[in-house]
């Protein structure tokens, strides 16, 4: 008997009833761009189907489609990436106040405000996640990208540098000068 070709392991057709909603989901928090999103889901399912040979069923049809999509976030992300480095860096030397004493440890009126996340509240929860979400969108496109990478997607320093051609100078002032910005933009949004 006969393995059928890895492509007939596949059912294109019942692929955006099955998993567009969830490719959705997965890409808006990742671009936050509608538009955009439902592009790069059109783009996955066509990448899809002209790759059907490579498909090996090592894995389910859905985290093989949620691979391409990632790739093609990750392309994305590098398209926004190309020219803004420098300019993006070099502009905001200088703007950030000194948060910190000379011994490392916050200056009161830069101290973050407690949270209050520790207790365990969905409807709090959903608040703070259309917080972080609108406060994601306010950052400049490369330190989304840096941002994402590193703390949604759980990506190597080293991977994010080599993917969107940064130095890991570059990175740390990038993932540092974020979380400053997220820090503040939720506390005034969230609390």
């Amino acid at each position: 008997m006969t393995t059928p070709p890895a492509g007939h392991l596949l059912d294109p057709q019942n692929w955006v009833s099955a998993y567009a909603d969830y490719l959705y989901r997965y890409a808006i928090i990742r671009v936050n761009d509608e538009d955009q999103v439902r592009d790069l889901v059109q783009e996955t399912f066509l990448a899809g189907l002209q790759s059907q040979g490579n498909f090996a069923g090592k894995s389910s049809e859905l985290t093989w489609l949620t691979a391409i999509l990632k790739n093609k976030i990750y392309d994305v992300y590098r398209k926004n990436a190309n020219g803004l480095k420098t300019a993006e860096i070099n502009n905001s030397i200088g703007e950030e106040p000194d948060f910190f004493h000379e011994d490392g440890h916050w200056k009161k009126e830069h101290r973050p405000k407690a949270f209050g996340v520790d207790d365990f509240d969905p409807l709090a929860n959903k608040e703070l996640n259309r917080a972080l979400q609108l406060c994601l969108q306010k950052l400049p496109a490369l330190w989304f990208s840096v941002f994402t990478m590193k703390h949604m997607e759980d990506e190597a320093t080293e991977m994010i540098c080599k993917e969107l051609r940064l130095t890991q100078a570059n990175f740390w002032v990038i993932i540092h000068r974020a979380k400053l910005n997220l820090r503040a933009c939720l506390q005034r949004n969230w609390m």
